[in-house]
């Protein structure tokens, strides 16, 4: 049985996910062979700047289970969640001055991947066709905001998020999606901010290399997996592993896994933890390339859901 509690170590506002990077790669494409995340420095610099951080976030977690638990009629079962996007650009290069047609190519992911009109959806493995979710939720561009600069990296202390360091404020965080298009250095594709950080850093930054499935979109992650996987976390979404060897993401239908995955793993791909599952390793919260991750679960779909309800914390959004 998984845990259901969320303690204070494990309570992170920030996921920074980047590539582990081959000292003896010959190219910058070669050498991006595999997710990895580095959050100990930013969990560490968060609570430590915000100490009731981790107290919000329990109490969003215990709204969570309530809502899970008693059957909640949420938007998401009667109607759907319509998310107005704001993408925010800062660019040095023109290869980082991304086009419209490649920030509307993210978008377009966005609505395949969480309505499962992926073409990929169809590769679900039987033993988990009876758990992969339309999560029903539409994303709509809202406006594009450019800025130039003469950064060549921005770190993950959301300086883009912030015009006193040079980036740009969000636009109306409480109710709208903001994305960040920035080269975040380290070899990192991007992160989000979970429910229940400051509102003047909601959102998701995502590397212009990382950033939809055209322009400057690098393989292995070059298909906007990357976006979907980040505005999972900014849904209140866990690793599938827990960031924790055999750990728990708090999702009851998803199967326990060691660590992360990499790459486009052959299935089926058995854990070795209590029960040896067969790992979801096509989950869109594991760590393998773009082409290996296509589903959500019906689990992970009602803690999305839940954020939303009246009381959650983005009941603000949608319709």
């Amino acid at each position: 049985m998984k845990k259901v509690f969320l303690s204070a170590i494990t309570a992170l506002l920030l996921f920074s996910c980047q590539n582990d990077q081959s000292e003896s790669a010959g190219s910058e494409t070669s050498a991006l062979s595999r997710r990895a995340c580095a959050t100990q420095d930013v969990l560490e610099a968060q609570l430590k700047a915000d100490p009731t951080l981790a107290i919000r976030m329990n109490q969003i977690e215990a709204f969570t289970n309530e809502q899970i638990i008693k059957g909640f009629s949420g938007r998401l079962v009667n109607g759907k969640i319509e998310i107005p996007v704001v993408v925010n650009v800062l660019y040095r290069t023109t290869a980082e001055n991304i086009s419209n047609t490649q920030i509307q190519s993210q978008i377009d992911v966005l609505n395949k991947d969480f309505n499962a009109l992926n073409s990929d959806f169809n590769s679900v493995p039987t033993l988990f066709s009876g758990v992969k979710a339309n999560v029903g939720i539409t994303f709509v561009l809202d406006q594009v905001i450019r800025k130039s600069t003469t950064k060549s990296s921005w770190g993950t202390r959301d300086a883009m998020k912030k015009p006193n360091q040079g980036g740009i404020a969000p636009t109306s965080p409480t109710t709208k999606l903001n994305l960040w298009s920035c080269t975040i250095g380290g070899g990192i594709l991007g992160y989000a901010q979970f429910p229940g950080g400051s509102s003047a850093t909601d959102g998701v930054v995502i590397d212009p290399k990382y950033f939809g499935v055209s322009g400057s979109a690098n393989a292995p992650y070059n298909l906007g997996r990357t976006g979907t996987h980040e505005v999972g976390h900014w849904m209140n979404l866990r690793h599938i592993w827990g960031d924790a060897t055999c750990g728990s993401d708090l999702v009851s239908d998803t199967p326990t896994h060691n660590t992360a995955n990499y790459g486009v793993p052959a299935y089926p791909h058995y854990s070795t933890c209590s029960g040896t599952p067969v790992e979801m390793t096509m989950n869109y919260m594991d760590y393998t390339d773009d082409a290996g991750m296509y589903m959500f679960s019906n689990g992970q779909k009602s803690r999305m859901a839940a954020i939303f309800v009246s009381g959650g914390p983005r009941a603000a959004f949608g319709i």
